[in-house]
């Protein structure tokens, strides 16, 4: 199965990655720069114009001192099913 970039699922994740980084006190800019990407990439991952890749996601986490597999449990949809 495939999931849109536009998922609701998708569009939750990217918003609480954001909140990560809002409340860890980082602007686009420092996390690139902790990242060694360009701002503009964090930008579009976080506006939903690119897919986010799990090792990005692993390394923006602890970049923003929190546990991936915490942030992966708010993120889950138990409304979901068909796996």
């Amino acid at each position: 199965m495939v999931i849109s970039v536009h998922h609701k699922r998708y569009n939750k994740l990217r918003s609480i990655m954001k909140e990560l980084r809002l409340k860890s006190g980082l602007t686009q800019v420092q996390i690139a720069d902790l990242l060694c990407m360009e701002q503009s990439n964090v930008s579009k991952i976080e506006r939903g114009e690119r897919y986010i890749d799990t090792l990005f996601f692993i390394d923006y986490c602890k970049a923003c001192g929190a546990v991936p597999a915490e942030v992966i449990a708010k993120v889950d949809d138990s409304e979901h099913q068909g796996y």
